[in-house]
């Protein structure tokens, strides 16, 4: 076991919690964002273990669990795992593919007090949400999983990931979210790392497609404003500057994968000289104050120009730093999404390459 490093001089606290509860999924979307090597059943936390960090995170601050995967319901103390966060004053939201979920554990669930559903959809045409999710039928089965949802009194949030076989049906997905009675639909265009990065010149829109795709959500949040929230979140291989990754590098959350590990985003374990320390053997605290990884780039000081005399470090903290790593080979280097990074120029020739007209396959992770 490792010494605790001292703690820096000022963390915060974090809102939020992202629990991987499994890597199990019946769907192989191309688009992943789960690690390329997964972690096997195995691995996985125990319902102890996992009800341990559920209560430190209670203690620590944190305000919301994000119960995640892989597919949740493939793990069968679900349940007992939502209401034991509910007993400790936690706000939960299960994110679902829908696949596995049946109407009785929608019904249980809600027994449990599980707070909101937020449920993936991978396109408004059924044909193509199929073929992205290589699952025969899914798109019928979230039509009747969403009916479900609603009737047993769940806030449903819609999420669409969009890439170029969807891209020009980004107002389809609004509607279709609306037609399901959604109260927020969450527009994210594709974040190309984990498993995403090897598909990314099938992935890759057009920067006229994502432009006009963009502008059609734009309309829709007036259009639609009071009726249901949309949340747009932008393309970094077109954007002019980057976000603020999670809010700032173990600034606002914490990431626990299937095993333990605790990770300051769901994709840093791309960056492969950080250490991760694992619940099985430091409290979340400690973890969250003194571990090397959510010390290595919290905050501003560990920044080199540009971004260290610029006016937007405490806006987007520099951007992604698996993103930088993956284009620049330096996890500390300016996000390239940045028009003021000296790789934007790479960032953008690749958006141009991979997004020219070709015959594309999926690389589908079995």
């Amino acid at each position: 076991m490792n010494t605790p490093l001292p703690s820096p001089p000022s963390t915060g606290l974090p809102i939020g919690l992202l629990a991987e509860l499994t890597h199990r999924c019946p769907l192989a979307c191309p688009y992943c964002s789960n690690p390329v090597a997964l972690e096997g059943r195995g691995t996985e936390l125990s319902t102890y273990d996992w009800k341990r960090v559920f209560s430190q995170a209670a203690k620590l601050g944190v305000l919301q669990v994000h119960l995640s995967g892989g597919e949740p319901a493939a793990r069968r103390d679900l349940v007992d795992l939502v209401a034991h966060c509910a007993s400790v004053g936690l706000y939960t939201n299960l994110i679902t593919s829908g696949i596995g979920v049946t109407e009785k554990l929608i019904q249980l669930l809600a027994d449990a007090e599980l707070d909101h559903i937020q449920l993936s959809i991978q396109d408004s045409d059924a044909e193509s949400a199929d073929k992205i999710a290589g699952y025969k039928g899914a798109f019928a089965k979230k039509q009747v999983i969403a009916g479900w949802i609603k009737e047993n009194g769940f806030p449903l949030t819609v999420n669409a990931v969009m890439h170029r076989a969807n891209i020009t049906r980004s107002a389809g997905m609004v509607e279709l979210a609306m037609s399901l009675g959604a109260s927020r639909v969450e527009i994210a265009h594709t974040q190309y790392y984990g498993w995403a990065l090897p598909n990314r010149a099938a992935l890759m829109p057009s920067r006229a497609a994502t432009e006009m795709a963009v502008a059609d959500v734009e309309a829709l949040r007036k259009r639609y404003a009071g009726a249901i929230i949309i949340d747009l979140v932008i393309p970094d291989y077109h954007a002019t500057y980057p976000k603020a990754c999670m809010g700032g590098w173990a600034k606002q959350f914490i990431n626990v994968t299937p095993s333990g590990k605790v990770l300051p985003c769901h994709a840093s374990e791309t960056i492969p000289d950080l250490e991760f320390w694992n619940v099985k053997d430091y409290d979340l605290h400690t973890i969250w104050r003194s571990s090397p990884a959510f010390n290595a780039y919290r905050g501003t000081a560990w920044m080199a120009e540009p971004c260290r005399s610029c006016d937007r470090r405490e806006i987007d903290y520099g951007g992604c730093r698996c993103q930088a790593f993956a284009l620049t080979g330096a996890a500390s280097a300016t996000d390239p999404a940045c028009i003021k990074s000296p790789s934007h120029a790479l960032m953008t020739d690749i958006a141009v390459a991979d997004s020219r007209p070709k015959t594309y396959t999926y690389i589908y992770r079995r």
